[in-house]
């Protein structure tokens, strides 16, 4: 587990969701000056930022290439890592494959699976959230095959115009790819991230369950002293979190 101490006057920002890329390099770029004007105003008191996952709607590391494009936001980023703020990035389902590019040339730790963190005297167990609950079993069978080190090596051996214009393709048109799900709100027994939360809930105390995926905002109290948040996204809701070292906020970000 790893701790981070919160100064007076400091906050922890967490963001997922912002798919770069999508649907066409208009509406991504104008996403893009927003989330970077974001990274400015959470710059200014930061203590560190967490991102959640699918900030590219497709990222797919070649030995000696990455895809094209987002150089506002990856600049961004090696100035705030540069400047001492820590950002840590947790891996979504749209990228996935990297393998090193964020942690040699921007300083950012990478997790491919939830982790536990201790902020202050707050537990926090923070992940993208895709394959976890009962549910998602299409998809979870699918990410065995996208993490498979043999199908990895396959899909290298294509030409990256090919490569990416292939997965920008299917993570457009297959529901299942991209984890677009039914934007409302479903009721606790049907979130399978608010059941995964209270099954951990189980075998350890948390105080915050924070993920991304589901592309909606959602706050919900698990018990006395433990809540289930969903970030929302960078496409329809503009929504973030902000830990201020002693209670947590979902924010809708308005430039």
């Amino acid at each position: 587990m790893k701790h981070i101490q919160v100064s007076d006057g400091k906050k922890i920002y967490f963001a997922s969701d912002n798919h770069l890329g999508a649907p066409d390099k208009i509406q991504s770029a104008e996403r893009e000056r927003k989330f970077v004007a974001w990274l400015n105003m959470a710059k200014k008191d930061a203590a560190a930022i967490f991102l959640l996952g699918d900030l590219f709607d497709f990222w797919f590391e070649y030995k000696t290439v990455v895809p094209k494009g987002f150089v506002r936001t990856l600049g961004k980023l090696a100035e705030i890592t540069d400047s001492g703020i820590p950002v840590y990035f947790f891996t979504g389902n749209h990228d996935l494959w990297m393998n090193g590019y964020f942690e040699e040339e921007l300083g950012i730790p990478v997790f491919h699976k939830p982790q536990l963190f201790k902020i202050n005297k707050a537990s926090f167990f923070i992940g993208h959230g895709d394959g976890l609950g009962p549910h998602d079993k299409g998809y979870k069978r699918m990410k065995k095959v996208f993490t498979n080190p043999i199908a990895k090596w396959c899909f290298r051996w294509l030409h990256p115009d090919w490569g990416v214009q292939l997965a920008q393709y299917f993570s457009l048109k297959n529901k299942l790819i991209s984890g677009d799900e039914d934007k409302e709100f479903l009721g606790e027994e049907n979130e399978w991230l608010v059941q995964y939360a209270k099954r951990k809930l189980e075998e350890n105390h948390c105080d915050y369950f924070v993920f991304g995926h589901r592309h909606l905002p959602l706050e919900i109290k698990l018990n006395d002293t433990a809540t289930y948040v969903n970030l929302g996204d960078w496409i329809t809701h503009y929504t973030y979190g902000v830990f201020d070292g002693d209670s947590f906020s979902l924010v809708p970000y308005k430039i």
